[in-house]
């Protein structure tokens, strides 16, 4: 959706603004049309937004997507896939992983001829604001504005263009409660019907699909990909979960290593943690120098790109705990003998810095939540709907259809032949019946 570059800042419509700035829009000069070609479409990552857009005057402008438009895709169930591309790579360099700069305010004359009339009061003395009207329960241009903006719109839970805006920290708000155990397994039986049903069209149609998990610790990317793979051949569905890396291989490319993992025609990969570990542990821990890290944040949307453009079908899914439900799973892990291996001594480090992975997220979304390959987050803080809420998803963005597999007929038995003498048991080992 193109950005309105004639609105007012609040969101407003253009018959909204004031009747003294109508002559000086009169008077503007409509823009061009460019005959140009468009070029190839390039993928773009949020950061590198701002600088592709002071060089492109001739086609039209693409917000930049944000962490909180990819919870909300993913929290309302995704829609259409992104297409196109974006900035070259080197805009990073211009791009600090900060905030992109702010657009600056437009003034209203009214409000300024106003306030010169009538001076200057503080707002909020004598129940009245600066422009000596009141104030209580009505906003600057004395409209009521309990529960709405300065436009009449409702604000609550939306942004000042009138569109959903909540916070990481929202998501976690308002928990839903767990699912019975019957609830739960009727509907992943039905989600396991559909794996069957996309693994059939992955194999007759030589589709190359990978899947992507990462969160962090104790966020339950490991149950997720336990339920996708569960009911699939795993010649067809396999799961990469790379370790430390090598000696040899910190020499080699940083995404050698993980390119000799992806799947060929009719399979399915699902990495556990991925190339993303590069902007989350390696980063936070100090494992990659900073110019390291700045080249991966550089490099990755290109790598993605390429493995977009050659065919494959690319899911990328960033499941969010809480801090107070990671916690409750850190306590169980170390008390459960059954889940005591889950807790490695880089989790017990990885404990005390929430903030520095949250910030490191934060500027790995800024430049890898792109149009050809967006990140989905996935509320976890429940684990069996999380799982459910994620296979769901994952099966809507693939486009999948039901193959036709011919029926099987068994046939009957041939009878063993009669010269034929089983050996006996005192040559075998058997292993006794303990139950």
């Amino acid at each position: 959706m193109a950005m309105n570059t004639d609105q007012d800042d609040e969101g407003g419509s253009p018959a909204a603004e004031p009747a003294e700035a109508a002559p000086a829009r009169a008077k503007r000069k409509p823009r061009a049309a460019s005959t140009s070609a468009k070029p190839a479409p390039r993928p773009r990552s949020r950061a590198g937004t701002a600088a592709a857009a002071a060089s492109t005057t001739s086609t039209a402008e693409v917000p930049i997507r944000t962490a909180t438009a990819a919870i909300a895709q993913a929290d309302t169930g995704g829609g259409e896939p992104l297409k196109g591309g974006g900035a070259s790579p080197d805009a990073i360099d211009q791009a600090s992983l900060g905030d992109p700069p702010k657009k600056k305010k437009k003034k209203h004359k009214t409000d300024h001829a106003a306030s010169a009339a009538e001076g200057e009061r503080e707002p909020g003395k004598d129940g009245k604001d600066h422009h000596g009207k009141e104030h209580h329960g009505k906003e600057h241009h004395g409209k009521e504005h309990h529960g709405k903006d300065h436009h009449g719109k409702d604000h609550h839970g939306k942004d000042h263009h009138g569109k959903a805006s909540f916070t990481l920290d929202d998501l976690h708000k308002g928990q839903k409660n767990k699912l019975s155990k019957k609830a739960y397994e009727s509907e992943l039986k039905k989600l396991f019907l559909e794996l069957i049903k996309l693994q059939e069209w992955v194999v007759e149609s030589k589709a190359r699909v990978v899947v992507i998990f990462e969160g962090r610790d104790t966020a339950g990317k490991g149950g997720v990909i336990k339920r996708i793979s569960e009911p699939l051949n795993p010649r067809v569905c396999r799961v990469a979960a790379l370790g430390t890396p090598s000696s040899r291989e910190k020499t080699q490319w940083y995404f050698q290593r993980y390119v000799e993992h992806l799947p060929a025609g009719g399979e399915i990969v699902l990495f556990d943690r991925s190339w993303y570990n590069r902007a989350g542990v390696e980063h936070v821990m100090g494992f990659c120098t900073e110019d390291e890290y700045k080249e991966f944040l550089r490099s990755c949307p290109e790598f993605e790109y390429l493995l977009v453009r050659s065919g494959i079908i690319l899911l990328k899914y960033w499941l969010s705990v809480s801090d107070a439900v990671q916690e409750e799973r850190f306590h169980d892990r170390a008390e459960n003998p059954l889940k005591r291996w889950k807790l490695s001594p880089m989790d017990l480090k990885s404990r005390d810095k929430w903030v520095e992975y949250s910030q490191a997220k934060d500027a790995m979304f800024m430049h890898t939540d792109t149009r050809h390959a967006p990140w989905f987050v996935v509320n976890s803080d429940v684990k069996e709907r999380a799982r459910l809420n994620l296979i769901t998803h994952m099966l809507s963005r693939i486009p999948y259809q039901s193959a036709k597999v011919p029926k099987i007929k068994l046939g009957k038995r041939k009878k063993a032949p009669t010269n034929y003498v089983r050996p006996p048991l005192n040559t075998q080992n058997i292993v006794p019946e303990y139950f």
